[in-house]
């Protein structure tokens, strides 16, 4: 599907300029429709055509995958602390910057039971959609390189800044061997402390083995997931990190 968008977009000027003179509308259309078809992979998450996107994983019983991203930040140690007193795991999808600043809370993340992963080095989130792929490949390395020097081991994930993807992102994850992690319950919980519709959302959303995506570093992160774990353990649910066998695509 991405060849044939890309392909479509790259002959769409080339059909422009030769219907202009004899059907000028029909050669605008085409040309607005490969804009169109490139636009829309990028800017909305989650969607497939570019590669896969894992949004959810199978499971038999309630369970849910908690994943945390923006960090390490200073609030990581009361995020732990209540996922700790609720025996529940999560993923911290991490930017290498703040790797590289805060080492010790890497480590701590980890020898808690939980894991890390890349969420790109500089969390370019206005220009990501549209990066070279050298570009791309810095940002994925810089965190990868960063995680490498503090947690050893073979690196697995990487979830995108904002969710949003270009057609070459899927290419130089694959030549990492990363899977793009989206996800299917969304709480919108970075940029206000809107509480109650943070937890609607998160109530309404929420199926076994879905994906919840939460932040970090917010003066109100820590109490936020905390009471997002609270009314989903309430309901019955268990916060999981799955393996690569269960993770599957959104179709």
């Amino acid at each position: 599907m991405r060849s044939v968008i890309v392909g479509f977009a790259v002959i769409a000027p080339i059909v422009l300029l030769l219907l202009w003179p004899h059907a000028p509308l029909a050669g605008v259309a085409i040309l607005a429709l490969s804009h169109a078809l490139l636009l829309y992979p990028t800017i909305r998450p989650n969607v497939q055509w570019f590669g896969p996107v894992v949004t959810n994983f199978d499971t038999d019983a309630k369970e849910v995958w908690l994943t945390i991203d923006d960090g390490p930040t200073d609030d990581t140690t009361a995020i732990l602390d209540v996922l700790d007193s609720r025996r529940a795991k999560a993923t911290f999808f991490v930017k290498g910057t703040l790797v590289r600043e805060h080492e010790e809370l890497v480590r701590e993340i980890v020898s808690r039971g939980h894991t890390v992963a890349n969420h790109s080095d500089t969390h370019p989130a206005g220009k990501w959609w549209c990066l070279p792929p050298a570009a791309l490949a810095t940002e994925i390395d810089g965190c990868a390189t960063s995680l490498a020097a503090v947690v050893p081991g073979r690196q697995r994930w990487f979830r995108a800044p904002v969710g949003m993807k270009n057609p070459g992102v899927h290419p130089a994850l694959g030549r990492r061997g990363l899977r793009l992690i989206g996800w299917s319950v969304r709480s919108f919980d970075a940029v206000r402390d809107e509480f109650e519709k943070v937890m609607h959302r998160i109530q309404r959303d929420t199926r076994p083995g879905g994906i919840i995506v939460m932040h970090q570093g917010r003066e109100w992160s820590a109490r936020t997931i905390a009471a997002a774990v609270d009314q989903l353990q309430a309901r019955g649910y268990s916060f999981v990190i799955p393996d690569d066998a269960r993770l599957k695509t959104k179709r």
